[in-house]
């Protein structure tokens, strides 16, 4: 039998718990997709008013109402966090409740992380996200960026992707015919314009990954670098 020397340290390495906030759309759903392929991860949370069926063990869900995600505190544990978050105006008209779901909601996720001590915290924004804005969509993402980086969370990247493109389960006529006219004009899109091609959620999801487990201290990621941290 083989003993160690004496005073010998052994070094395991933990296995993480991610929180996912937006999960069950386009984007947060490859996001839990790779998180529950990559075996860095052995638990992931969810925080989602609707129950997700058919997922495997290490997934757990707690279902209620993300405008009071406070509510949620003392489960709001975890080395990561992703937030996923967004609405559009066709979703939702009202601006009172658009501003509460794409302001409230991930500006609220980073005050929990910063006040239970979470060390990464990663939010998707879009481009264009401005807080002087005229314009309230970019405004609205400004904003909340300002108010995300005021927390001053010790690792925080905001994915800014431009138009987001993949294959969504609910049908957008008007907005698929965009998308694939937007697809054909690409080629077009060089030099500064080249971070206004289409964004594909999975490059997105798995950026937010690779941004999580890397050294990486740059705070604002375009379309460009998305692809870029995508592909480590």
């Amino acid at each position: 039998m083989h003993f160690l020397p004496l005073g010998t340290v052994l070094h395991y390495k933990m296995k993480k718990t991610a929180i996912i906030l937006g999960a069950t759309g386009l984007t947060g759903s490859l996001l839990l997709e790779t998180l529950c392929h990559d075996d860095r991860y052995d638990t992931i949370k969810l925080f989602s008013r609707t129950k997700m069926d058919g997922l495997p063990s290490k997934v757990k869900q707690w279902i209620g109402d993300l405008l009071e995600l406070e509510n949620f505190k003392e489960d709001f544990t975890a080395d990561e966090v992703y937030c996923c978050i967004g609405t559009t105006t066709k979703k939702t008209p009202d601006k009172t409740r658009y501003r509460k779901i794409d302001f409230g909601i991930p500006v609220t996720a980073a005050k929990l992380t910063k006040a239970n001590g979470i060390p990464t915290y990663l939010v998707v924004s879009a481009l264009g996200a401005d807080a002087n804005s005229s314009i309230f969509y970019n405004k609205t993402k400004g904003e909340m960026e300002e108010a995300v980086l005021s927390e001053k969370i010790e690792k925080t990247h905001i994915l800014q992707p431009s138009i987001i493109g993949g294959h969504r389960e609910e049908k957008r006529i008007g907005e698929k015919m965009a998308l694939a006219a937007f697809r054909f004009l690409q080629p077009l899109f060089i030099g500064k314009l080249k971070k206004y091609r289409i964004t594909d959620a999975k490059d997105i999801a798995q950026a937010m990954v690779n941004l999580a487990n890397s050294n990486a201290t740059d705070i604002r990621i375009t379309s460009a670098s998305i692809k870029q941290y995508a592909n480590l």
